[in-house]
This record gives C-alpha cells, structure tokens and sequence, in this order.
C-alpha cells in the first residue's frame, strides 16, 4: 500500500514541481481507494511539506498582495471545510466543486481567464478552504485565478498560499478529532517519495516555462476536477 501511495505521491509532485499544483488531485482520489481512513490526514501533512522545497527555489516570485486576499478567504474557508469533513456529505461537496471548476475551465478556454482580483481571490481562497480540507484537493480554484501569471510567480504564490493553507487544515481537523495518529505516520512515510517526485520535475518546469503554463494550468485544473468526481463517487460507494 505505501509503494502504490508513494507512486502517486511522486507523479503529484512531479506535476506540482511543475505547474504549482496538483499535488492532491493525484495523491487523494489513490489514497481514498487504498484506505478512507488516512484521509484527508495523510495527503494533508504531505501538502505542508512539499511548499517549503518550491519555497526555497521560488520565494521571490511570491504575490504578497494576491496572497493576503486568498488568505483571508482561506481561513473561513478551512474553518467550513472542518465542518463540512465532520457534519456533512463530503461527497456531494466534492462534485459540486468539480462541476464549477469544469465550467471555469471550460469559460478560460472559449473566452478570456478568470480575472484576478481581490474579490475572486478570496472567493478562491475560501472554496480551496472548504474543499482542501474535507478532501484534500483545494488547488484547482486559486490556481484558476492565476492561470495567466509567469512560471515562477505562479509557484512561489500558489505554495506561499498552499503552506499556510495545509497547515491551517491540520490544526482544524485535529481540533475536530479528524487527525489520527496512523494518518500522520502514514502521511510521514511518504514525504521519502515527494523528495524524489520534486527533484523530478526539473525537466518539466523548464518545458512549462516556455510559454506553455496557462495551457498546464487548465489541463491540470481539469485532471482535478475528475480526480475530484472518482474522489466523491469513491465515498457514495
């Protein structure tokens, strides 16, 4: 189970290394099937961590000002998303969510991107906050907002955001009694093969810096959205 788990894990963040997410689309939907119970704890702490390696190459390209919007969302957001994880059907959450990132998707691709603003920061930073932390996949709608933004600008604010965010989800699904300790270990297993999964993506950052990240963005926007259906189809099962 740990080496089908660390595959995912890897090709997460070979794509994340890339495009700045998509990290937990590949990871939750694997993990959901291997066992529910090490969700969303597991993927989660392996969330935290990866950020800090983008971090480290990328800070200078951080969108402080887009940050704090999508932070102040976030907050109620991961709040509701505790909530949500606990009290409510987190499966129908899940494909409402993946229907409204397929519509925008589908909107940026025959029209013009979804502007990026302080209204639809925090209205992203908030949706990430709910969806991230009931299941474990909330990159889809910041990275929408920032779908026309520079390689580096897109990496370094998304993992700004995503470091604050999955550590904001551990704190609040502990609080709630959702963070078991076999979660966490499980989740500590597996940061060997992000390591490796982010040394990887070398090669493919540098493709998707040539002028090809709005295009990345979508295709992994979308990808989400599906991991998303299978992720909630998985839990009405």
């Amino acid at each position: 189970m740990l080496a089908v788990a660390g595959l995912a894990v890897f090709s997460g963040a070979v794509v994340q290394g890339s495009v700045g997410f998509g990290l937990g689309l590949v990871a939750a939907p694997l993990v959901t099937i291997l066992d529910p119970t090490l969700m969303p704890g597991s993927v989660t702490l392996v969330s935290v961590v990866f950020p800090v390696f983008t971090l480290v190459r990328e800070w200078r390209g951080i969108d402080w000002r887009g940050l704090g919007w999508a932070q102040l969302g976030r907050v109620p957001g991961t709040v509701t998303g505790g909530f949500v994880a606990v009290y409510v059907n987190v499966a129908q959450l899940g494909f409402l969510v993946a229907a409204m990132v397929i519509a925008a998707v589908l909107v940026s691709v025959r029209s013009t991107a979804v502007p990026n603003n302080p209204g639809t920061l925090a209205g992203a930073g908030y949706l990430s906050g709910v969806v991230g932390t009931a299941t474990g996949i909330g990159g889809p709608p910041i990275a929408l907002v920032y779908q026309d933004a520079t390689g580096p600008k897109i990496r370094a604010t998304l993992a700004a955001f995503f470091f604050l965010s999955a550590a904001q989800s551990l704190v609040i699904l502990a609080v709630l009694g959702r963070l078991p300790q076999r979660a966490l270990g499980f989740g500590a297993a597996l940061i060997p093969f992000l390591l490796i999964g982010y040394a990887m993506s070398g090669p493919v950052r540098r493709y998707v810096d040539g002028g090809r990240v709005r295009r990345g963005v979508l295709v992994v926007a979308i990808v989400s959205a599906v991991a998303l259906l299978v992720n909630s189809t998985l839990k009405v099962i």
